[in-house]
């Protein structure tokens, strides 16, 4: 076999054993999630309004990631906060004039108590913070895929915060053999502890997005997932923009629940539950 043939095969075959990896950590959760109906759908513009009536604050963790990047853009159209804080490891870069009186709080995350005033004040939080394997190795993903998270929760819910939402993964499981859906899944369960007023657990999917940061293994990832039928595509991806949607439209609806977990199928129903999130 050429040289060239031979890589080919290889790539086939390594995007064949990922997708196959990623079916098998992000099989479909067997409990039902949190939806929405079309009465809700047709209630949002209200429920948006009365929502920025009550002029809160937010802070977004891992506003640098696409979807942080996503999410703080969407906030700032809808105009859904009367502040809006970004809590991070170094100071972003915005041209626009949208972003002028965005709040930036640069933090160093290996010394979080010395920034408690950072996390004070907010009255929701969005955490997207996340890494991986390749970029941290073992022991810098499980830092920041959970160190970083739950001593964030922690200082947030001193500091007055009462809605908590967590961006967590399809199949999170404490009890998983995966590195990956174990650190999720338990960070997922000792945020819990903390005992937010209100506690929101998001499970995407695989994420579809146009990274800024190269993934080659993720670019194969969507590439499988463009050339499936939408059904079933969507019952095991979930384009970023409409987990962010998800997030906002449940930020918006009051709720009596403690804790809310929304899986892959419940945020493609409540991110799709309007058509346009603009006010």
């Amino acid at each position: 076999m050429s040289r060239p043939a031979a890589l080919s095969a290889a790539a086939a075959a390594a995007a064949a054993a990922l997708v196959a990896v990623l079916l098998l950590l992000r099989s479909e959760d067997a409990g039902p999630g949190a939806g929405s109906s079309m009465a809700e759908s047709e209630a949002l513009p209200n429920l948006r309004e009365n929502f920025r009536k009550q002029n809160k604050s937010v802070f977004i963790l891992g506003a640098s990631g696409e979807t942080g990047r996503v999410l703080l853009k969407e906030i700032l159209e809808q105009n859904l906060f009367s502040k809006v804080t970004l809590i991070s490891r170094r100071k972003l870069a915005f041209d626009e004039e949208a972003y002028k009186n965005v709040n930036q709080e640069v933090v160093d995350f290996e010394k979080l108590d010395d920034y408690s005033s950072a996390f004070q004040g907010h009255d929701v939080g969005f955490c997207c913070l996340g890494t991986t394997r390749k970029k941290a190795g073992v022991e810098g993903f499980v830092r920041v895929d959970r160190d970083y998270v739950l001593k964030s929760a922690e200082l947030a819910k001193a500091g007055g915060c009462k809605h908590f939402n967590l961006l967590s993964s399809k199949g999170a499981d404490k009890s998983s053999s995966f590195l990956y859906t174990q650190v999720k899944g338990e960070v997922e369960a000792r945020v819990e502890e903390l005992k937010f007023d209100r506690y929101s657990i998001f499970r995407p999917g695989v994420l579809l997005c146009d990274r800024q940061e190269s993934r080659p293994g993720e670019w194969l990832v969507r590439k499988f997932f463009g050339s499936l039928p939408d059904s079933w595509a969507s019952g095991l991806s979930v384009p970023v923009t409409t987990v962010v949607r998800a997030m906002l439209n449940n930020a918006v609806r009051p709720s009596d629940q403690k804790k809310e977990l929304l899986d892959n199928k419940a945020i493609h129903e409540l991110g799709k539950a309007d058509g346009s999130l603009r006010p």
